[in-house]
């Protein structure tokens, strides 16, 4: 087997046909085939040879679709490098691959060592030779148009696709030519891509999704893969209708942006439409149906994965699925602590084993041991699995917020927000928080020509999920980092975000004034209580317990947060336990005002007055003392709920 095997079956079955389209240009399978040839014989000339790896630091283009056919049929290895990379992350990919050769274009030289890496022995040059370098159009010129694809063994190495880094450094994933061709047949088989199909491709050749998903399965399956050097929506709307595009693939910010500027009539020819690399916002997933009234099929899967791990396929379509594995893939839910396989609509992580998962990590064993165990890849992706066998995407393991012990997922959060009708795009996240241990931060693009406040997000968050999921910050930017796929780089959003406390909207909080009088402190309370829980102000009756309308052990602490940045000092986390009333709460904190000196020391000790949420309020007011904010939250629901129980019976 050999990946580059589908091109040359191309040229037998169909030679005149395009097999790429780029900027109005066509290159039919014969002559693709021949460029390819002539790119592996240059390769053999240089003394390039099998297992060696050539890197490919290119824009989509042509070239790079010549060179990456030419490497596979030597039998080399493939290592992309992303052409948004610096300098630095350039001489590292590098260095890290060993890479023998380099192809780069003039403008994207300038990146690169001047030494090539520390191995690299070849500098090609795509569009001209000038002072470093040979020219690759001379090198292919000089070739034979002849070359048939090597035999290779499953496990051979055929890429090296470098990870997002979306958490940190990116790691290099090694798929063999077993990975890649088993999936270009599932590819072509779940999405039912047939040789009379035009494909979009706009997403980098760099990153998986674009160079197996789409334009290995695109060739082989004999289609046309109508090729775009980036996303530049005007062009590529205007692409789907010149170049008659069948099968659209895209990002799920690239359904966000298409939504709001394309018409029903531009998209009619399009047959099928397919999402991936990210999570799929139900909303954004009902307003596509709703205007386009075609489905946005999605599929799931990691570089590691070669993509393609699972489909929400025809036979059953389910909104906001991944699907079910594909064939020959099998994927289970299991605990995070353990590892154990969790039953179905319980919570875990996803693992996946099949011919698509990767040989390792390059380089890395380590982190390959890590992420490979018992023949299972581990992903670091929160899901769960219903009754029929379909997966759900929750969150990123590593993205779930931590707010006092219970878990907020993003993606959830984020799913709600897009229903506001002034979001563009939003990112949720978490912040280290001393008294809770993460707070809930959304950061949101607001659409243009619309408006909306910190406090109208937070008010239309409330009253939808639970209180402890409500963003405690919102930020307005102009825009979410993202990598060249449409992935959130949350990471740079929390290093950006740290980096600039206090920047950041905190809700419910206003300047710190003046002493506070019972009568100012009382309304404030009303007010809090009323728009957290959702009940109307008139209803709060000041001499009733907090716990009785239903406050959660978070929403305590947090309002003893809150308050302390209202008055301007900080409050003791268990005090509403120990003034468990607004009238009680108000008097207490006007008490200490009158008493305090001009700079008003910390609150003092808790004391538990009447009335209290139960007869055991005072002994854990105590007993909570010195503990983290994770072992507070978990105590005081317990005893909520301990409370409640014995007040319904």
């Amino acid at each position: 087997m050999n990946i580059a095997q589908h091109i040359e079956r191309g040229r037998r079955l169909s030679p005149d046909k395009p097999a790429l389209i780029f900027e109005g240009r066509s290159v039919t399978y014969a002559t693709l085939d021949d460029m390819a040839s002539r790119f592996a014989n240059g390769l053999l000339g240089l003394r390039v040879k099998r297992g060696d790896r050539v890197a490919l630091f290119l824009p989509n283009s042509p070239e790079w679709v010549v060179t990456y056919l030419g490497i596979q049929k030597i039998g080399a290895v493939a290592v992309s490098i992303n052409p948004s990379l610096k300098s630095e992350e350039v001489e590292l990919l590098l260095n890290d691959s060993g890479a023998q050769a380099l192809i780069v274009t003039s403008a994207l030289r300038e990146l690169v060592p001047h030494e090539g890496g520390k191995q690299a022995r070849h500098l090609l040059i795509a569009d001209d030779a000038g002072e470093r370098g040979m020219a690759l159009s001379e090198l292919i010129a000089q070739a034979s148009p002849r070359a048939q694809a090597v035999e290779m063994r499953r496990d051979d190495p055929a890429a090296i696709v470098y990870t997002s880094g979306t958490t940190g450094l990116p790691k290099g994933a090694v798929l063999s030519h077993g990975n890649v061709t088993s999936n270009v047949e599932a590819k072509r088989r779940y999405l039912g891509i047939r040789p009379e199909d035009r494909l979009s491709l706009f997403l980098p050749l760099s990153h998986c999704f674009g160079q197996n998903a789409i334009l290995n399965s695109g060739l082989g399956a004999g289609a046309t893969v109508v090729l775009h050097s980036k996303f530049e929506p005007a062009r590529v709307l205007r692409s789907v209708i010149d170049d008659g595009i069948t099968m659209f693939f895209g990002v799920p910010t690239t359904y966000l942006i298409l939504s709001d500027r394309a018409c029903a009539h531009e998209l009619d020819g399009v047959r099928y439409f397919f999402s991936a690399a990210a999570t799929l916002p139900e909303e954004v997933e009902r307003r596509w149906r709703e205007k386009f009234g075609k489905v946005i099929y999605q599929g799931y899967g990691l570089t590691e994965t070669s993509p393609f791990a699972s489909y929400n396929h025809h036979l059953k379509h389910k909104p906001a699925s991944i699907g079910t594995p594909i064939e020959a893939v099998e994927m289970r839910i299991v605990s995070v602590d353990d590892g154990s396989e969790l039953p179905p609509g319980e919570l875990g992580e996803i693992v996946v084993r099949g011919p698509n998962v990767m040989l390792g990590y390059w380089n890395r064993p380590g982190e390959t041991a890590q992420a490979i165990r018992d023949g299972w890849f581990h992903t670091g992706d929160l899901g769960r699995q219903d009754g029929e066998g379909y997966f759900y995407l929750e969150d990123r393991l590593k993205d779930v917020i931590n707010v006092g012990g219970l878990k907020v997922f993003p993606a959830e959060v984020e799913n709600l927000i897009y229903q506001h009708p002034a979001t563009a795009e939003v990112a949720v996240y978490g912040l280290p928080d001393t008294l809770m241990g993460e707070r809930v931060v959304a950061s949101i693009v607001v659409k243009p020509g619309r408006l909306a406040t910190a406090a109208e997000i937070v008010a239309f968050c409330r009253g939808r999920i639970a209180d402890y999921k409500v963003p405690d910050a919102v930020e307005f930017v102009e825009a979410i980092p993202k990598n060249p796929t449409g992935k959130v780089l949350k990471r740079v959003l929390r290093e950006k975000a740290s980096s600039a406390a206090g920047s950041v909207t905190l809700r419910d909080s206003s300047p710190a004034g003046p002493a506070r009088t019972s009568g100012s402190i009382q309304p404030w309370l009303t007010e809090w209580l009323a728009g957290r829980l959702g009940i109307a102000a008139g209803s709060v009756d000041v001499d009733q317990s907090f716990f009785d309308y239903g406050l959660s052990s978070i929403a305590a602490v947090k309002l003893a947060e809150e308050l302390g940045h209202w008055l301007g000092r900080p409050l003791a986390a268990t005090i509403a336990w120990n003034f468990p009333t607004i009238g009680s709460l108000a008097g207490h904190l006007a008490d200490e005002a009158r008493r305090a000196p001009a700079t008003a020391p910390a609150d003092p000790e808790p004391r538990a007055i009447s009335p209290s949420p139960g007869p055991r309020a005072s002994e854990i007011a105590e007993n909570l003392e010195g503990l983290s904010a994770a072992e507070i939250a978990g105590l005081l629901s317990a005893e909520i709920a301990a409370t409640k129980g014995r007040k319904s019976r």
